[in-house]
């Protein structure tokens, strides 16, 4: 698929982080983006630089996901283009002791089913949602494409550390899902794909103090950074180019793997 301004792409969670560096590497060549975010303030301002459409939505719930699509829509057509990238952390064991009076606490369940909700369910939503809308776009030659879905799961799908139960489950569940989903949709000629990013400097890791960062940059092989996120961008963008590339995960993390904390 060639990336240029007859294409349409949404980029969930685009007004900060990884979404942000997809929704600004896609709008550079040419492509009109639509943003979903929570971030209204945020959101305006990003669509605004990049000449696109912003949406505030909620990925997690399904009216809020239909309302989003259908605003992109009626700006910038029908998309042909999803990236997800909304997402939220979280750090709690599946149970805890307090050293100080011996209670044990299982993990908030309701932190737990919210971590899911907007992590898996909320890409399940989005993805399923634009699928439904790629499928009435004309193929493209020579190969019958209509579309390419890629999600954002994360290196903690695969090496999830102490605390991160909730977190790598949500991340684990977008992994599963691009195989089946690819399988899916293969005879509509829509392709599923998922990046799992380790460290990059993103918000989230931003406000680490460097302790903890230079903990986690042991880890890392070469290069001996955090990623950037235009780097990120990167891979989004030869995923939608490389036609052949379907069903597939790639991790884009310095040859890092995650120790247990």
């Amino acid at each position: 698929m060639k990336l240029d301004s007859s294409r349409v792409a949404v980029v969930t969670g685009g007004a900060s982080g990884l979404g942000e560096a997809t929704a600004r590497g896609l709008a550079s060549k040419g492509v009109k983006v639509g943003i979903f975010d929570m971030n209204d303030e945020r959101g305006k301002a990003v669509a605004s630089e990049i000449g696109g459409v912003f949406v505030k939505v909620n990925v997690a719930d399904s009216e809020s996901v239909d309302q989003g699509f259908e605003a992109v829509r009626n700006v910038n057509g029908q998309e042909s283009i999803l990236v997800n990238c909304a997402g939220i952390g979280g750090a709690e064991k599946t149970v805890s002791r307090n050293r100080e009076n011996g209670s044990i606490i299982p993990h908030d369940v309701d932190r737990y089913i919210r971590i899911i909700n907007i992590n898996l369910i909320g890409s399940f939503l989005c993805a399923s949602k634009s699928a439904a809308g790629m499928m009435t776009l004309d193929p493209i030659e020579p190969d019958g494409e209509r579309g390419v879905v890629i999600n954002t799961a994360s290196v903690a799908a695969q090496d999830g550390q102490i605390g991160q139960v909730a977190y790598s489950a949500s991340k684990g569940g977008i992994l599963a899902m691009a195989l089946p989903m690819a399988r899916d949709l293969a005879r509509e000629g829509i392709r599923v794909n998922t990046i799992l990013p380790g460290f990059y400097e993103t918000p989230i890791y931003g406000q680490m103090n460097d302790n903890v960062k230079d903990a986690l940059r042991a880890h890392l092989q070469f290069p001996n950074r955090f990623g950037d996120a235009s780097e990120y961008s990167q891979v989004v963008e030869f995923m939608c180019e490389h036609t052949y590339i379907n069903g597939e995960y790639i991790r884009t993390d310095a040859g890092a793997r995650m120790p247990p904390r």
